[in-house]
């Protein structure tokens, strides 16, 4: 059976990225491994978080992600795919690279957001890292296009 790592972060690309996840599951009668990575918080004060705050933010962090991704399991499942999850700490990029070799990916499905090149180059792009690195062949969905409403005459 092949397995289709699937990142999500919850955002408004995350619809998206389940649909192909499943279209590509489907034709392959493959599964789909959902994989969901909790950023640790950025320290941007002069006195920072003290471990316990850190501990606490995490802990929050982590259960509103279990939730997430036990509604998006259910809502797979529905669908008729196989599905298993998967929940990690740190950066994303690089823990979808580690789990795509753990799960024996044949497929990652991820998305891209569409951000300015300026903004990749400050921040960095997941999608960008992965794909240079890969194991296996990348399926970048990319962003939603707003469909222009219709005036009424």
């Amino acid at each position: 059976m092949k397995t289709i790592l699937t990142p999500v972060d919850f955002s408004s690309a995350t619809r998206g990225v389940l649909a192909v996840a499943v279209e590509l599951a489907k034709t392959t009668g493959g599964r789909v491994v959902l994989l969901h990575a909790v950023q640790h918080p950025v320290i941007t004060t002069d006195y920072g978080l003290t471990a316990e705050v850190l501990q606490e933010t995490l802990a929050i962090n982590e259960g509103a992600a279990r939730k997430q991704m036990a509604h998006l399991e259910k809502s797979l499942a529905a669908k008729g795919v196989p599905v298993a999850t998967r929940l990690v700490s740190g950066f994303a990029a690089g823990n979808i690279l580690e789990q795509a070799g753990k799960v024996r990916a044949a497929y990652i499905v991820l998305g891209s957001h569409g951000h300015t090149a300026f903004y990749d180059l400050l921040v960095g792009s997941t999608t960008n890292a992965v794909l240079k690195k890969a194991p296996c062949p990348v399926v970048v969905v990319p962003p939603e296009r707003k469909k222009k409403g219709k005036k009424k005459r």
